[in-house]
């Protein structure tokens, strides 16, 4: 599980055998869990995050998305 960032006590990243769907984040933060799709910004599914953590979360994937695509295609470039 390849992090990307933390920031503001989430973590943000990926799991290394995703690659082949489309660009997307994981987000942790404490016990709680989230996916966000890149393409547009988007939350897929959480468990045991509020809604301002989602929303948080969300606004740091939108201010960031550019260095999550850059990673996430540097990083699955290599795997295949």
């Amino acid at each position: 599980m390849p992090t990307i960032f933390l920031e503001k006590g989430y973590r943000f990243f990926f799991f290394s055998r995703e690659g082949k769907e489309p660009p997307h984040v994981h987000v942790e933060k404490g016990d709680g869990y989230a996916k966000f799709w890149l393409h547009p910004v988007a939350l897929a599914r959480s468990r045991s995050l509020r809604g301002y953590e989602i929303t948080e979360a969300q606004r740091i994937i939108e201010k960031k998305k550019k260095i999550i695509e850059e990673k996430w295609h540097e990083y699955f470039a290599r795997k295949d």
